[in-house]
Formats: structure tokens, sequence, C-alpha cells
């Protein structure tokens, strides 16, 4: 028998913080690199996103008009941070916009620092969340967590921070299935994040990023 259950979609959400404030472990780099490096990440992140089938939409919650226009550009939404209180605050925004917008739709929520992430891995990821209620993707340490889903109707319950794989699998979230996915386990917060996920293989704004931070290093 044919099953003709249509496939899951998914709305996906990245919280992404204004340029200036983010990703200060990257703190050898001038504000000006580290900013730059931040958009690129979420750049790569969300066109790679954007780019499945399974996904609907992207929703970047963030207050950064630069972010703002740049989801725009790919063909996403944004929203504002109103909550202006962290990131699982956010998230929880995040997710009362996407269930009064698309309640038919899983959410997913992805980090903006996987540059690595290829569209096949989220892919994987999706296919493994649809068997599950609540789901989730540790990060590359294996404490973290880069994606955290939730299918129509299962509260996201977010709880993004310390150790946070640890937390979502108290909360009762499985930890998917879904292969081998260095790209979107790979979250970039210090130096040796960055060489690892170039190992990888990035996208293309933040491989343009780097080489641009390097020559404007070398000219100094």
């Amino acid at each position: 028998m044919i099953d003709s259950t249509p496939p899951l979609a998914w709305v996906v959400v990245m919280p992404v913080k204004p340029l200036i404030r983010a990703k200060t472990r990257l703190s050898t780099r001038p504000a000006g690199e580290r900013r730059s490096l931040v958009r690129a990440f979420a750049w790569d992140s969300a066109h790679a996103v954007l780019a499945s089938e399974a996904v609907i939409d992207v929703v970047m919650v963030t207050d950064d008009p630069l972010l703002q226009g740049d989801i725009t550009n790919l063909g996403g939404s944004w929203i504002p941070d109103t909550p202006d209180n962290g990131l699982n605050a956010a998230l929880n925004h995040g997710e009362q916009y996407v269930r009064a917008t698309h309640p038919g739709a899983g959410i997913a929520v992805v980090t903006c620092d996987v540059p690595a992430l290829k569209t096949s891995e989220l892919e994987a990821a999706l296919r493994a969340a649809c068997a599950v209620e609540r789901g989730y993707v540790s990060d590359a340490a294996g404490t973290g967590t880069t994606m955290l889903t939730a299918q129509p109707g299962t509260s996201l319950n977010p709880a993004f921070g310390v150790r946070s794989a640890a937390a979502h699998k108290a909360s009762g979230a499985i930890p998917l299935d879904c292969g081998l996915v260095p790209g979107l386990r790979r979250d970039v917060d210090t130096e040796i994040d960055l060489w690892d996920a170039r190992r990888i293989g990035v996208g293309t704004a933040t491989a343009r990023a780097v080489v641009l931070d390097r020559d404007e290093t070398d000219r100094g």
C-alpha cells in the first residue's frame, strides 16, 4: 500500500545576536573582522537551510539591520527579538510566531554558526525528526546543541546554554539518528572551531570573509 501522507513541512528558526555582541570568544580578532565573520556564518547557515525542499521558511530572530537585510535577500523572513532576554526567550518568541503563521508545520531551530552545513545534512536530520515528537542534534563536542526540532502541536521547550545537549535530553528530546553530519555539528565559537569548519568545507560567504580578513591583516 502506497503511503499518501504528505511529507512534513518545516519552518526553521534561527536566532542571531546583533553583530556587535556576537562571538566574543573570537576575541583575538578586531571587532570588524569578528562582525564580518559572524555575518558570513549566518548567511551560509541560512543559505544551506533555505535550499532544502523540506523547508518552507527560515525565520531569523534578530534586531540587527544587516542580518535582517541578508535573510530577506536570501528569501527568508525575520522578526525582531522583542523579549531581548537571551537565546531561549528569543526562540520561544520565534515559536509563537511560527505557530501562528504556519500551524501545520514542524519547527526546527538551527544555530546561525554552522557555516559548513550542507543541505543534505539538514535534510537527513529533518527526516529523522519526522519520527520523534522532539529531537536534537548535539554539537561536535557532544555537549552543546546545533539543532532542535518539534513536530506540530509539540512545544519546542528550548534549553540552550551550558551543556544544552544534556538539558534537551533530560527534557525528553531524542537524539536524532541522522548519520554523519559534520557540518551540522560544527558550530564555530573559537579559532580552532573555525579551522575545523574550514577543514570540513565552509560556504562561500565564510570562505570569502576569511580571505578578506587575512588580506587586511597582511596589508596592516
